[in-house]
C-alpha cells in the first residue's frame, strides 16, 4: 500500500542574499490582519551534480549542525538530505539545487530538479532491495525527517516554457529544533 505525500506548493518567504524576511504580513485573519510571517534565513543555496555532492553532504551537515541541530538528529537530517539529492542526480538528469533554510522551529531544505517527474507516493513498509523497486531514499527520507513534501510542476523557465515540454521536482524535507 502506497501513502500519498502531502503535494502542495509552498513558497519561498526568504528574500534574495539570505535576507531576514520579517516584514512581509499576511492578511485575511479577523479584521483583515494577519500576525507577520515568522522570519527565515537562508543559510545555504548550493548547484550540485554527481561530482560535488560529497563536498555538499558535508556543507549541509556542518551547517545544520552550526544552526542547531545536533546528534543522532543531525545524523539523520544529512542522510535525508544526502538521499534526496541523490535521488536528483540519478533519475533527473545529472544535477539539482539545494537550498537550506532556518526557520524559527526548524531547520528545512528544498532540493529542486528538472527532471521527468514522477507520480509522488511513499511506500508504507522498506521497498524491496531489488533495482526494480525503486523509493528507498524517498522511504528512508520520509521516514527519518519530521516533514517531507513533494511537488512535481511543469517547468515556468527556460526554453519550452509553458508549453508543457518538462517537468521537475521539488522536495520539501524539515527537522524541528530544540
Amino acid at each position: 500500500m502506497f501513502v500519498p505525500i502531502d503535494t502542495h506548493r509552498e513558497e519561498a518567504a526568504v528574500m534574495p542574499g539570505g535576507e531576514r524576511n520579517g516584514g512581509v504580513r499576511a492578511t485575511g485573519g479577523a479584521g483583515g490582519d494577519a500576525p507577520a510571517l515568522p522570519p527565515e534565513t537562508l543559510l545555504l543555496k548550493r548547484h550540485f551534480t554527481a561530482e560535488n555532492l560529497p563536498l555538499v553532504r558535508a556543507q549541509v551537515e556542518d551547517t545544520a549542525a552550526a544552526a542547531g541541530l545536533g546528534g543522532v538528529r543531525l545524523g539523520e537530517f544529512t542522510l535525508a538530505v544526502s538521499e534526496i539529492a541523490a535521488n536528483a542526480v540519478e533519475h533527473a538528469g545529472g544535477q539539482g539545487r539545494l537550498e537550506l533554510r532556518l526557520l524559527p522551529h526548524e531547520l528545512e531544505c528544498r532540493i529542486t530538479d528538472d527532471g521527468p517527474g514522477f507520480t509522488p507516493a511513499i511506500p508504507e513498509l522498506l521497498p524491496g532491495l531489488t533495482g526494480t523497486c525503486p523509493g528507498r531514499g524517498l522511504w528512508l527520507a520520509h521516514l527519518v525527517t519530521d516533514r517531507l513534501t513533494v511537488t512535481t510542476d511543469t517547468v515556468g523557465a527556460g526554453a519550452g516554457a509553458g508549453t508543457g515540454t518538462g517537468t521537475g521536482t521539488e522536495v520539501t524535507l524539515a527537522m524541528r529544533l530544540g
